[in-house]
């Protein structure tokens, strides 16, 4: 089994829609018992409660499930058990380096490392922008990208 985690700062708004997201692609190309797809915050400001209303309506209007997506903090367990850490920027690398240093075996990375010609390096936090439409768009596209680098490096 193939663990992937998406992090962001508070887990209501970037990852857990790349979680969404991730989750949708992998049920719609059968590998759903070949991978694992979770999200968490960097901070634990929002431990306990939903992903933003935002974050939901941009899913449901993309017609992509919003289930069961419930803010909690990063962990040194995640950090040990996870194949596959995808944060949305820069300052998720830096507090997640702080936290642990990453063994060889987990891949820590930018989820837009995986958009092909991006002109972003990170995704912007819509909490902040309010253009959930643009995150969704980036957070998809990295999506697409990360599950055919997997598909690749894990030969399934």
């Amino acid at each position: 089994m193939v663990k992937v985690l998406f992090v962001c700062l508070g887990n209501i708004c970037r990852s857990p829609m790349a979680e969404a997201v991730f989750r949708d692609l992998v049920n719609k190309n059968d590998l759903n018992n070949l991978i694992q797809i979770d999200s968490a915050g960097t901070s634990g400001w929002h431990d306990g409660k939903g992903a933003h209303e935002k974050t939901i309506s941009t899913l449901n209007k993309n017609e992509v499930s919003s289930e069961n997506l419930i803010s909690r903090k990063v962990t040194l367990d995640d950090l040990d058990t996870f194949d596959y850490v995808i944060a949305m920027d820069d300052h998720n690398i830096e507090d997640l380096l702080q936290m642990k240093e990453m063994t060889q075996a987990t891949h820590l990375g930018k989820i837009c490392d995986f958009i092909e010609n991006s002109l972003y390096e990170n995704v912007p936090d819509p909490y902040y922008t309010g253009d959930f439409d643009e995150t969704y768009e980036l957070v998809t596209a990295g999506c697409k990208g990360l599950l055919n680098f997997i598909r690749e490096k894990e030969t399934i």
